[in-house]
């Protein structure tokens, strides 16, 4: 009897810690993206598919906006690490302010969703939201066409038309690409620290035109300077950027060191995979990796091999390997069908190559391929040139940051020079 009253009193302790720590945090998410899809223009009414994480530590729930002016259904709600559904319900702010939410705005409804498990510390909580708004303010016909007008605040998105309208006008740099089904998509990340008044135009295709996806050739561009530019590339395809939810940050340590700190977040969603290989830069030396799943915070088994040390250790790069050639694997349980993993990889980097001192000046030359890519400079030094644009600001240790956002599909070769302050 006693040992069932201590457990019972350790959990209620338990459950009453989890509900301070979630009152007491604002709610805070990271690596949104919004999938509008069209439906019959009669119906006025688009599906919302809305990835999104949480990060606010010890937290047990999170809020999702229900946007006023529209009719909203919500269908289902998933945790993407394992890929089962999620409970939810619909509250007002009291509701939620009693649940934890203390910046629930008056008059606001929002869907309360209970995680499968509370966040970690320095972790997160994937969730997909899947829900159907009408707004006949933001998507509606004028004469022959649809349009879709609507201020949207994620960074990345993309508008899936119904099928059988062609795109007519698009007021804001996008990718334009086919659906497997055929259907014309829109996607972008916004660059900028404002919400975009998106406006995207169509109209039906004359004579019941159906469009088709024919089956093209494997594009083959070659390599290094056998990559063929004087013809079409016939059979190109490209991932949707906006989707990619890969994210880099560079912490520039002293240059005299030629290192810096990174981390990247990357998601691993094939069945079966049991392993994340990083293959180090050539001229780069990796050391101190290390690396946690962000869904539950556990560690990973990290090793480095170079050489020779791959082969014996039955790792295919799918390239040739050299001596110098250094490969840093991660272990982790194969993932089953239906889940993922959301990865954080940390390591320090050197490259006497490409970080160095020059004239005084602290030089950087790199090329990112990534979407989204962060540089923070070490302490004493500020920024004098930057040949990509980026958003700079003073992080929380007031250090000089610069985020770059590529929407492109090809590399940015990022340059940066900064001198000391003293």
């Amino acid at each position: 009897m006693k040992t069932i009253f201590n457990t019972t009193k350790s959990m209620t302790l338990l459950l009453l810690m989890l509900f301070s720590i979630t009152l007491q945090a604002q709610q805070t998410e990271t690596d949104s993206y919004t999938q509008y899809e069209l439906l019959d223009p009669e119906t006025q009414s688009f599906r919302i598919i809305y990835d999104v994480s949480g990060t606010t530590a010890g937290s047990i729930y999170y809020w999702n906006t229900l946007r006023r002016g529209s009719e909203h259904t919500v269908e289902k709600v998933w945790d993407v690490s394992s890929g089962k559904e999620l409970k939810w319900k619909i509250v007002d702010n009291n509701i939620a302010k009693q649940n934890g939410l203390t910046s629930a705005s008056d008059d606001t409804d929002y869907l309360q969703i209970t995680l499968a498990r509370p966040i970690p510390e320095g972790g997160q909580a994937r969730i997909r939201i899947d829900k159907t708004y009408k707004d006949t303010a933001s998507y509606f016909k004028e004469g022959n066409s649809i349009v879709f007008s609507r201020t949207l605040g994620i960074k990345r998105n993309s508008i899936v038309l119904p099928e059988g309208y062609e795109l007519t006008h698009c007021n804001y740099p996008s990718q334009v690409d086919l659906t497997d089904d055929a259907r014309i998509k829109v996607s972008f990340l916004n660059r900028s620290p404002a919400a975009v008044p998106l406006i995207i135009k169509a109209r039906p295709l004359a004579n019941n035109l159906t469009i088709k996806i024919p089956k093209e050739d494997t594009y083959s561009p070659g390599t290094g300077t056998s990559i063929d530019q004087s013809k079409a590339r016939l059979g190109y395809q490209f991932s949707e950027r906006a989707f990619q939810d890969r994210d880099i940050v560079y912490f520039l340590q002293q240059p005299e060191t030629h290192s810096f700190l990174l981390f990247h977040d990357y998601t691993e969603t094939r069945q079966g995979m049991d392993r994340y290989l990083n293959i180090v830069r050539t001229g780069s030396k990796a050391s101190n990796p290390s690396a946690i799943i962000l869904d539950t915070g556990e560690q990973l088994k990290v090793e480095s091999f170079i050489g020779d040390a791959i082969t014996k250790r039955g790792i295919d790069i799918n390239s040739e390997i050299k001596p110098e050639t250094e490969v840093v694997a991660i272990w982790f349980d194969p993932v089953k069908e239906g889940e993922s993993k959301r990865l954080r990889i940390t390591e320090t980097y050197t490259d006497p190559n490409r970080y160095v001192i020059y004239k005084g000046q602290l030089v950087w030359d790199r090329s990112f391929g990534r979407n989204r890519n962060t540089v923070v400079l070490p302490e004493g030094w500020f920024l004098t040139t930057s040949s990509i644009p980026a958003v700079i600001s003073q992080n929380e240790n007031g250090l000089t940051t610069l985020r770059f956002v590529n929407d492109r599909p090809d590399n940015i070769d990022v340059f940066i020079k900064a001198q000391r302050r003293n």
